[in-house]
């Protein structure tokens, strides 16, 4: 039996996360984020009712269920006191389910004006952030001069640090990029203040509570925000996103350690998508890429941008599979597929005339490789909505089966519809 679980993307992101880990807190005691920021964009589809989360860990809407925020999260206050009044609304009890770490990076708006300056400096050769401040927030983690949740607490400590890292951003803003606007400490200590107030009574041990939970039996889900290849470091560099995207930062982003997780899920589009730039050697400029864009709404849950689409690519999935110990698959949206007349899938690549049987870690080397392509029938009967793995089309289960046997993993869970329900189980991932 797995009691403790990772729930990530094993492409560019927006594989359908969230929807997999509302579906699966029905078995669990807490559902824990462990990286990434507001960039994020998870849906969920219940009854016909859409919720979109950004920051807040998709277990939010289970009544007896914890939802953390780990350490390894960057948080925008603004952001994230906006998508609680949103859920509080709605009537979710957001204070009483939700805990943050202490230990969490604060996003300020200077971040934001940050990210927008350098997006705006690359021109063409943007990376095509969500210009969000998350990226800059990382920076000042690491560079250990990061406003943390846990500062509030302490508003002289607030202030000093406020005053150091604005007069750096400022001048920065300033005389590198050329742009007047400046930050004052007084009014964005003021702000956090405020923001204070509500944060404060929500701020928790997460590591400890979920270690309580571990020795209780308890069952927890680690919720991965964005998707493997976009990976500081494993992704198509520098395209990527400003945090490890893998199943290892599950124990640097919430305390949590590495020999306490029984499964890795891998949630994995039936085709592929990517936002923003970088190598993507399955992309599709045709009609097909068209009809995989408009089936699929791919357009961000954050930005509303039209995502960029093409056919499933085995070899960087591979990759994804290995690096994060992947122990299972979560095929989605494998519907969007229905009716086509054939599919392909990318098996390898081709660059500079030699086979390539992995990603190359280079962007430069990964955008000249070619696909290398194996040509599957499709099926003209329906997938969506089916909830029986037999009552699949034949070519939809043979589909299943070559990703398989290529990856050597199996598919435990295929989405079949964005509604919380439309699900076929293999296997119990729990």
């Amino acid at each position: 039996m797995n009691h403790n679980i990772v729930i990530l993307g094993s492409q560019w992101g927006d594989e359908g996360k969230g929807k997999i880990v509302d579906f699966l807190t029905d078995k669990a005691d807490a559902v824990v984020r462990f990286q990434g920021g507001h960039n994020a964009g998870h849906t969920l589809v219940i009854k016909g009712e859409v919720t979109k989360l950004r920051l807040i860990p998709s277990g939010i809407l289970h009544d007896g269920v914890k939802s953390f925020i780990g350490n390894g999260v960057v948080v925008s206050l603004q952001a994230l006191i906006a998508e609680m009044n949103e859920l509080i609304d709605r009537g979710v009890p957001v204070l009483r389910r939700l805990r943050i770490s202490e230990a969490c990076p604060i996003v300020l708006p200077v971040h934001v004006a940050l990210d927008e300056a350098r997006e705006a400096a690359l021109g063409d050769q943007k990376i095509g952030t969500t210009k969000r401040g998350i990226g800059p927030a990382y920076e000042d983690k690491i560079a250990r001069r990061a406003i943390r949740i846990g500062d509030l607490r302490h508003p002289e400590k607030l202030k000093q640090k406020l005053k150091i890292l604005l007069d750096l951003h400022n001048f920065t803003l300033k005389h590198y990029y050329n742009i007047a606007e400046q930050f004052d400490v007084d009014a964005t200590f003021q702000t956090l203040q405020e923001y204070a107030q509500t944060i404060l009574p929500m701020i928790t041990d997460v590591s400890a509570e979920l270690n309580a939970i571990r020795k209780a039996k308890g069952k927890i889900i680690f919720e991965g925000a964005q998707g493997t290849l976009l990976d500081i470091d494993h992704g198509t560099y520098p395209y990527v996103t400003s945090s490890n995207t893998v199943s290892g930062t599950v124990s640097s982003g919430a305390g949590f350690g590495p020999c306490y997780l029984d499964a890795v899920i891998g949630i994995t589009k039936a085709y592929t998508t990517r936002v923003g730039s970088g190598a993507y050697p399955t992309e599709l400029f045709d009609k097909v890429g068209e009809h995989l864009g408009v089936k699929g709404c791919e357009f961000g849950t954050v930005t509303g941008r039209k995502r960029r689409t093409g056919w499933l690519d085995l070899v960087a999935l591979k990759r994804a599979i290995e690096i994060n110990s992947i122990t299972s698959i979560c095929l989605t949206k494998l519907d969007v597929l229905d009716g086509l007349e054939e599919i392909k899938v990318c098996i390898a690549y081709e660059l500079d005339g030699k086979r390539v049987e992995y990603p190359p870690y280079d962007n430069a080397d990964y955008v000249r490789c070619k696909p290398v392509y194996e040509t599957l029938s499709g099926w003209k009967t329906a997938s969506f909505d089916q909830r029986d793995y037999s009552k699949l089309p034949v070519q939809a289960r043979a589909y299943v089966k070559f990703i398989e046997d290529y990856l050597k993993v199996p598919v435990d869970i295929i989405s079949t519809g964005p509604e919380r329900d439309q699900n076929i189980i293999v296997k119990n991932v729990f």
